[in-house]
């Protein structure tokens, strides 16, 4: 009785301290330093001195009130449109290396592989591909006829989608991946039964395949969302915000604000707005993806 007593309190102590030791790194790294975010928020601090002077609500109202600020959110719309359009084609590459197709396996490996390879590695790649003298794609559309663009990262009317295209590329084979995972799970015996019924290949998709995959769509909509919000190694280093700050991200503003002109206040202020954004746009985006599955 008593040693089954000692085993039930070690095996107590060994979940405690399974439990207390993430969670004080939890704590330490994530939940205290936001806090601390929150709380320079109110703060005029320039990122040295000691003084941390209180200003209350100043720097949110400099966000809100400031286009040069808060307006800089219109150029990450281009990366949403993208992101769309990067989810459907996910889904549609699942489907079909999902299916008897040969050499699947390597197409499989041939659409992931971009998503392995660094960010600012990938940025400078595409640099050489948008040039507009030597460019490849500039040859490429040269050689079939077809009309050349003369700056594909100097036109402040696409840049964006020009940057979101490069995302589209590189994330579209995680966003497959992971849609691939799901199908897989869905078990063979429906897709079988639904043939034997009749049902076409789309009725099949959109009566099967959608509603077993919906959560994976919600948590690729989720990556899908807060990447286009929170981009910014590829426009950092092609554009730098250019041409006239049209490519410029909020997260790019957050940094010049912080690190350019050392308002550690304002910087934290625009975090913080970010964090809010991005919480109550993927709580729109759960509302209405639940109730059209409800």
């Amino acid at each position: 009785m008593l040693s089954h007593l000692s085993f039930r309190r070690q095996k107590t102590i060994v979940m405690i301290l399974f439990i207390i030791v993430p969670l004080l790194l939890l704590l330490t790294f994530a939940y205290y330093p936001a806090l601390e975010l929150v709380r320079l928020s109110f703060t005029n601090w320039d990122g040295l001195s000691r003084d941390k002077q209180w200003i209350g609500w100043e720097n949110y109202k400099e966000v809100f009130s400031n286009p040069e600020i808060f307006g800089v959110f219109k150029h990450n719309l281009a990366y949403f449109v993208v992101g769309i359009i990067q989810n459907i084609l996910a889904i549609y590459f699942a489907v079909l290396l999902n299916s008897k197709l040969k050499g699947k396996l390597f197409f499989r490996l041939l659409l992931f592989l971009p998503y392995i390879l660094n960010g600012v590695a990938v940025a400078y790649l595409f640099g050489y591909v948008f040039d507009t003298t030597q460019g490849s794609l500039n040859t490429v559309l040269g050689a079939l006829g077809l009309p050349s663009e003369s700056s594909w990262l100097g036109s402040e009317s696409f840049v964006n989608y020009t940057l979101a295209s490069i995302g589209l590329w590189r994330f579209m084979g995680f966003n497959m991946v992971v849609y691939l995972a799901a199908l897989q799970s869905i078990p063979k015996d429906i897709y079988e039964a639904a043939a034997i019924d009749g049902a076409s290949g789309w009725q099949s998709f959109t009566r099967i395949t959608l509603p077993n995959i919906y959560q994976i769509i919600e948590l690729n909509l989720f990556l899908t969302v807060t990447g286009a919000l929170e981009v910014f190694d590829i426009p950092f280093v092609l554009t730098h915000g250019g041409p006239a700050g049209a490519s410029e991200t909020f997260v790019m503003k957050i940094l010049e604000t912080a690190f350019q002109f050392n308002n550690y206040g304002l910087a934290s202020a625009m975090s913080v707005v970010l964090l809010v954004i991005v919480i109550a746009v993927l709580g729109v985006q759960r509302y209405f993806l639940n109730r059209g599955r409800a």
